[in-house]
């Protein structure tokens, strides 16, 4: 198996472990992780437009559109008429939403703090100094498009 392949495998098997692991802690109903990313997104920028998420997501407007309007049933997102363009809604989150993702964060942090303080002080270190070179490869992702 190589690098590439074998990065993606972790990436996701950290992100599997930690959704899991965070159902069975945090209260209401289950959400996908594509949910919770556009969550994290309306709240990094309120009244952002469902074309603009879908970037951000890298999904197509109708995947997106199928999120956002799961989420507003599920009392998570409101949409709300862009006062530029009346044809585009801008999203915000509830205050449900909110304090959800409040929760999802502090248990998040408190999961992985824990894990870390059980490695080896060595492992930490790596992990640590592999940090830069992830968001590197980050910026080198996208910049490919």
């Amino acid at each position: 198996m190589g690098t590439a392949d074998e990065l993606m495998l972790l990436v996701t098997g950290v992100r599997r472990v930690v959704r899991r692991r965070l159902r069975t802690d945090l209260p209401g109903p289950p959400l996908r992780g594509a949910q919770v990313e556009l969550l994290q997104i309306v709240e990094a920028q309120p009244k952002i437009g469902v074309a603009a998420a879908a970037r951000e997501l890298h999904l197509a407007g109708n995947t997106v559109s199928t999120l956002v309007n799961q989420l507003v049933d599920a009392g998570m997102l409101r949409r709300e008429s862009d006062p530029d363009d009346r044809r585009a809604a801008c999203l915000l989150l509830t205050d449900a939403a909110g304090a959800r993702l409040a929760r999802w964060r502090g248990a998040r942090g408190r999961l992985v703090a824990d894990a870390l303080e059980r490695l080896p002080a060595h492992d930490v270190e790596a992990l640590g100094a592999a940090l830069p070179a992830l968001r590197n490869l980050i910026d080198e992702l996208e910049g490919e498009q």
